[in-house]
């Protein structure tokens, strides 16, 4: 099984409350595309390859292929330098709970040309990790290539429906070509946020399906954090619908990233049973495995407490 993985670098910075010393902790971690390429790493055998395609500052290249080869099934020959520094996204998070999201330094767009060698493969995962990582018009030649082959694209929008104030916050913002966006894509992944900012109708989400199936998608996965993820999936042109339940977790620690392994796990079952309900079950218990823990640093006990077979081992 090959696998090719687009999207923006990150480093995540996560300010949490001062202790009684007046201190503030701070945990960094790799983020962005970095969760996908790493999940895929573990859920995969040690034959199957992963393939990244993303930019990386200068000076942080030779740190992050280091990290990418000692997983063992990471081919790092799509990763090109850039000039510019990584995209350094900071999480604030207020005595209410409620978190803001600051992004300092978004990369350009990835161009086709760095991509194009890497689409000979069984499926690819594109995450909008930044929201800028590629253009439209590099997703159509991305669907003009794969089209023939039969390769799968799905596709997580994660923060291409973010914007970017002057005070460098994220805020939400409809789009209004995302019909070009979702078309022809194998399987789709929004939040139920997201699924509800997508449009400026502002459909409901029975008016946002019947809207976005028809545009030769398979499979629509809107995940709802510890309320479980809602499968559409299409199939001989009938529309089915499966709700599936959060998976408990002892101790939720933290919700970053769990999109992102949750797509992950998704692609990596799929293309392991071409079943989108085992799939959609799979990931749904890697995205709350990932939730008990801060950053990326522990993905590897995706491998130990998920099997195949069940969403949460």
């Amino acid at each position: 099984m090959k696998i090719s993985v687009i999207g923006h670098l990150a480093k995540d910075v996560f300010h949490f409350a001062r202790d009684e010393s007046g201190d503030e902790r701070r945990v960094e971690s790799f983020g962005g595309v970095y969760y996908s390429v790493a999940t895929l790493a573990h859920l995969c055998s040690k034959d199957d390859k992963i393939y990244p395609v993303f930019g990386v500052a200068e000076d942080q290249y030779d740190g992050i292929v280091e990290c990418l080869d000692r997983l063992g099934n990471i081919e790092t020959k799509g990763l090109f330098k850039v000039k510019e520094p990584v995209n350094v996204v900071h999480f604030f998070r207020a005595p209410s709970g409620a978190r803001t999201e600051c992004s300092k330094g978004i990369s350009a767009p990835i161009p086709f040309s760095r991509i194009k060698p890497f689409l000979d493969v069984d499926g690819v995962l594109i995450n909008m990790a930044s929201g800028f990582d590629i253009t439209l018009e590099t997703l159509d030649l991305i669907r003009m290539q794969t089209r023939e082959q039969g390769t799968l694209i799905h596709f997580d929008f994660h923060s291409l429906t973010l914007g970017i104030d002057d005070q460098q916050k994220r805020f939400r913002r409809p789009l209004t070509d995302w019909r070009r966006w979702c078309f022809m894509v194998n399987s789709i992944q929004l939040s139920d946020e997201e699924a509800a900012t997508l449009t400026a109708e502002r459909y409901d989400e029975p008016t946002l399906i019947n809207q976005l199936m028809p545009l030769m998608v398979s499979a629509l996965l809107i995940t709802r954090g510890e309320k479980g993820v809602t499968l559409v999936r299409q199939e001989h042109k009938k529309l089915f619908r499966d709700d599936l339940p959060g998976v408990a977790v002892d101790e939720p620690t933290d919700t970053t990233g769990c999109g992102d392994v949750f797509g992950a796990a998704f692609l990596c079952e799929y293309l392991r049973t071409k079943d989108y309900l085992k799939a959609a079950a799979f990931a749904n218990g890697a995205a709350a495995v990932k939730s008990s823990f801060v950053g990326a640093d522990k993905l590897e006990l995706l491998k130990s407490q998920l099997t195949p077979e069940s969403p949460a081992g």
